[in-house]
């Protein structure tokens, strides 16, 4: 086989690979698209969840994953900007950054359920959290602080020398730099980072099973006092997300028509996940159009 049969082979095999990732994908969403669209109407975004009676929708298990999701990365967000920030521009001791990436790496190899176990161990028996979104969400900050690490410092080390060297000749110092030339640049990279490890925290329901719990109260959207149990934006209560009510009704589910809440709800959980990354490219290409100027 000469060099060109080769290169040709070869061409084709890779061609053959992602053609086979693209089949694998598309046929998973139109086998979910064909299960769960029938049963998606305004109903059953909207109405609460049933446990013995069919009719029921997913109302506050859509609400309670978007909360959880927005506590969670109001504490994940400037703890991983903190991190890749100190890894990327500050850390002076190899040793000392060589220590923080490893456990990064540990961090990011733990399985989920392993998470949640140790969130229900520290925040729901040790600082007697309880159930609760709050648990849930700092237990999800856990579970996603390595991958946004990664993400923004990779972002951060994008950034050319001579964009640093620039600020601190026009007198700026090290912090100034930071933030007035080095965070601007690659906010784009930073922003498509944490909308896609919202995708993926949005999902997850082996770390929430032992910390936000499997259940949750009646919900008021008219009461807005936070320290009521019925009311919508109290953190400390109970709170079934949308991913662990896929898997509680698939595997211990008494409603009759459990088959079509299944495939509603993974229809949506679906749909949020791909609205998430393609919100991503999105954001990141207008926001480096606006700030290259092109």
């Amino acid at each position: 086989m000469n060099p060109k049969q080769a290169d040709k082979l070869m061409t084709f095999v890779i061609y053959l690979m992602s053609s086979v990732i693209i089949v694998i994908l598309m046929a998973l969403l139109i086998y979910i698209l064909v299960a769960g669209l029938p049963y998606v109407n305004w109903h059953f975004l909207t109405s609460a969840a049933k446990s013995f009676q069919s009719g029921g929708g997913i109302g506050a298990q859509l609400f309670n994953s978007l909360y959880l999701l927005v506590l969670s990365m109001l504490v994940s967000i400037p703890l991983s900007l903190g991190i890749a920030i100190y890894l990327s521009e500050y850390s002076q001791n190899i040793r000392v950054t060589t220590w923080i990436s490893s456990a990064i790496e540990v961090l990011s190899s733990l399985p989920s359920i392993v998470v949640g176990l140790f969130g229900f161990l520290v925040f729901v028996v040790q600082f007697k959290l309880s159930f609760s979104i709050l648990s849930g969400a700092l237990t999800l900050t856990i579970f996603n602080l390595p991958l946004l690490v990664r993400s923004m410092e990779d972002a951060l080390q994008t950034v050319s020398l001579s964009q640093r060297e620039a600020g601190l000749a026009l007198g700026l110092s090290r912090w100034e730099t930071v933030v007035h030339v080095i965070i601007p640049e690659c906010l784009p990279s930073i922003i498509t980072g944490i909308i896609l490890s919202a995708g993926r925290v949005f999902g997850e329901a082996a770390a929430l099973i032992y910390t936000a719990g499997q259940s949750a109260p009646p919900l008021d959207f008219t009461n807005w006092n936070v320290l009521s149990l019925t009311s919508p934006l109290n953190p400390l209560r109970p709170a079934e997300t949308l991913a662990v009510h896929i898997w509680k009704v698939n595997s211990e589910g008494l409603i009759p028509d459990a088959s079509a809440v299944s495939s509603g709800a993974s229809l949506v959980l679906v749909v949020v996940v791909l609205v998430f990354n393609v919100l991503a490219r999105y954001l990141g290409n207008k926001l480096y159009k606006h700030m290259t100027g092109e």
